[in-house]
């Protein structure tokens, strides 16, 4: 994958910038689809390519795809309270923009809960984060039956700690635990590396963190602020 540019979406700050900051600091070519007016001076300094687009806007979402020759795509994009959710409509754009483009490979975050992991959410959980994650539900579900070469990790509560370099990836979607952002976007990296987690979901999670997930505890989704 070094040969080939990624196409990034949701990288403007949290999981999406560590992932950027990671391909970049390889030498790999990296185009960020940000939307207007936000804040670029970070991605800027890391000297990526810059798309202006809104995941939510099909024909932004095209452009983007046009605006260079890319092996792969990441969606990383989290949502913002108080406006519309992309979870569903926003990562269709991306795998319906990337299926006409023939860019095959794609791995996305969602979020412990989604699929077949309702059951690791606490009843208060869902009374605050159902309608989000049934739209993550979905989500997975278009990718997944997109025909693309798809990889999708499930990170629980996450915070902005240094990465401890502990996290894993596993095929048990019971598994609930936290994670720093830093070391699920190096999980995010070494899926586009490894062809053999292609067609998975994974749940991400650091064995070493005992603090209990945010999502667990019936707080706001730590996506929020992915």
């Amino acid at each position: 994958m070094m040969d080939e540019g990624v196409l990034l979406f949701g990288g403007a700050r949290g999981t999406g910038f560590e992932v950027a900051r990671i391909l970049k600091s390889r030498g790999q070519a990296v185009s960020v689809c940000v939307r207007s007016g936000s804040d670029q001076s970070a991605l800027k300094s890391l000297g990526v390519s810059l798309v202006v687009g809104n995941v939510l806007d099909s024909e932004t979402v095209k452009a983007a795809f046009s605006s260079g020759e890319f092996g792969a795509v990441l969606n990383c994009v989290g949502g913002i309270r108080g406006e519309p959710r992309p979870d569903y409509d926003g990562a269709k754009n991306i795998v319906d923009a990337a299926v006409a483009a023939g860019v095959r490979r794609l791995v996305m975050l969602t979020a412990v809960g989604a699929g077949d992991s309702r059951e690791m959410l606490s009843q208060k959980a869902w009374e605050v984060l159902g309608p989000v994650i049934e739209l993550k539900t979905k989500g997975e579900e278009y990718l997944a039956a997109s025909g693309l070469d798809y990889t999708i990790l499930r990170p629980g509560g996450m915070n902005s700690d240094p990465a401890t370099g502990a996290a894993i990836m596993t095929e048990d979607h019971t598994a609930m635990g936290t994670i720093t952002r830093a070391d699920l976007a190096q999980l995010v990296v070494a899926c586009l590396d490894d062809e053999s987690t292609i067609g998975k979901i994974f749940h991400a999670i650091d064995p070493s963190i005992k603090t209990l997930p945010p999502l667990q505890r019936g707080q706001d989704l730590p996506s929020e602020s992915r």
